[in-house]
């Protein structure tokens, strides 16, 4: 009587009677020990190189990566000044290329990523910073809103919601959202709140930071496709977000105080009068240093994963007359393309657009200002040229002041 032949694991030798499953392949065998310690040498071994590599094999080359200068450059035909953030965003935006062509060597160098947070004033370009360099990237890019965000379980939007965003961009591409870039604005709407007189729980404030730190930081994160509160039951998305870059940008307001406050104690002796004078008291926020920003509210944890600190300038008036005019996308050229698409050639006189900077300066509210103040003098050309007949419209000084007192007496 023959004896039938027991199947043997082609790796380990042992028979099927010894081990639980025994796996059939077309020419070998393979049993669940030996894909257990397979799993365990890959995740050991292989782990770091596949995700260095993940970025080589989505096509990006190092001879196609802008270069910081090639960066900035394009920048400077959308954004007027901030150079200092500039070449800060521009470098950092190159270097997470270069994170995501690296290929891993013997000596085991890995480039860490430095994250970023921009500070500055109310419509000195923080966001328009962000949306600019999103035309120039070849990588996921998604701008977010930190007001919104509130820990889990409470009203609000939880801080994974993020990543659900960044999937949306990369068509819920995993690999392309795992090297991908995102702003987050108003970060300083989540600082600690101080002397706060209430006995609830600060839900949009410490909490968050503390929810943002493991995205910041580079872990796997479970990532509801579409939104965790309204879908409880759909599947989540793992994401690793060690290679994902963050850049965050805030106003702080209020923070002059601090550098002031800091700035004072430092002043002290014989030599504190001179110390004194070479501070420019008109733009404290250049001397801006973590310890500002620990003062203002932000959790010392943050503060260290964002490195990379960086601040913008207040728009003076010579800043402000030339976002008017100098971009590629200037509220004027907006304005002249709007009425040559209705065949009416639209021009500023000089002095109109010294009006317009002037009210910018005196609403206090940054380039914003212009927007607002360049809608209210146009909305009633907007509104009867395009049936006037006009072929040509001029704005002049008195015309602008006359719609702006209009709209003055409205509000009143």
């Amino acid at each position: 009587m023959a004896v039938k032949r027991k199947n043997r694991c082609s790796f380990c030798g042992r028979t099927e009677d010894e081990v639980a499953l025994m796996l059939t392949g077309l020419n070998g065998f393979i049993c669940d020990e030996c894909i257990r310690q397979a799993e365990r040498i890959v995740r050991e071994n292989m782990g770091s190189e596949v995700r260095l590599k993940a970025g080589k094999a989505s096509g990006l080359d190092m001879n196609d990566i802008p270069k910081p200068r090639d960066i900035k450059a394009f920048l400077d035909q959308y954004v007027i000044g901030q150079d200092s953030a500039k070449r800060y965003l521009s470098v950092a935006v190159y270097n997470h290329y270069k994170r995501l062509a690296q290929k891993v060597d013997d000596d085991g160098v890995e480039i860490e990523k430095s994250n970023i947070i921009m500070v500055g004033a109310t419509g000195t370009g923080k966001t328009l910073l962000a949306r600019t360099i999103a035309k120039l990237l070849k990588v996921p890019f998604t701008i977010v809103d930190a007001t919104v965000f509130t820990e889990a379980g409470y009203v609000g939007e939880d801080v994974e919601s993020i990543l659900t965003r960044l999937l949306q961009v990369a068509d819920y591409d995993v690999t392309a959202t795992e090297r991908g870039i995102v702003f987050i604005d108003e970060i300083d709407k989540i600082a600690r709140k101080q002397d706060n007189p209430s006995i609830t729980r600060d839900v949009s404030g410490e909490g968050v930071q503390q929810g943002l730190l493991k995205l910041l930081e580079g872990s796997i994160v479970n990532v509801p496709p579409k939104g965790g509160r309204k879908h409880p039951d759909q599947d989540y998305i793992h994401v690793d977000t060690r290679n994902i870059l963050f850049i965050c940008g805030g106003a702080f307001d209020g923070i002059e105080r601090k550098i002031a406050q800091r700035l004072n104690t430092h002043v002290v002796g014989y030599d504190s009068v001179q110390n004194q004078r070479r501070i420019d008291t008109k733009d404290l926020m250049k001397y801006i240093v973590p310890q500002d920003l620990k003062s203002f509210g932000l959790i010392p944890e943050i503060i260290g994963r964002l490195p990379v600190l960086t601040y913008l300038n207040p728009l003076d008036r010579e800043a402000l007359r030339n976002i008017l005019t100098e971009p590629k996308n200037s509220l004027v050229k907006q304005q002249i393309k709007l009425f040559a698409m209705d065949g009416i050639q639209l021009s500023f006189e000089e002095d109109a657009l010294d009006y317009i900077v002037d009210k910018a300066i005196e609403y206090k509210l940054g380039a914003r200002g212009l927007r607002s103040i360049m809608e209210t003098i146009m909305i009633e050309a907007q509104f009867s040229a395009p049936t006037n007949g006009e072929k040509a419209l001029t704005i002049t000084r008195e015309y602008a002041e006359q719609q702006i007192e209009k709209n003055e007496r409205m509000e009143k």
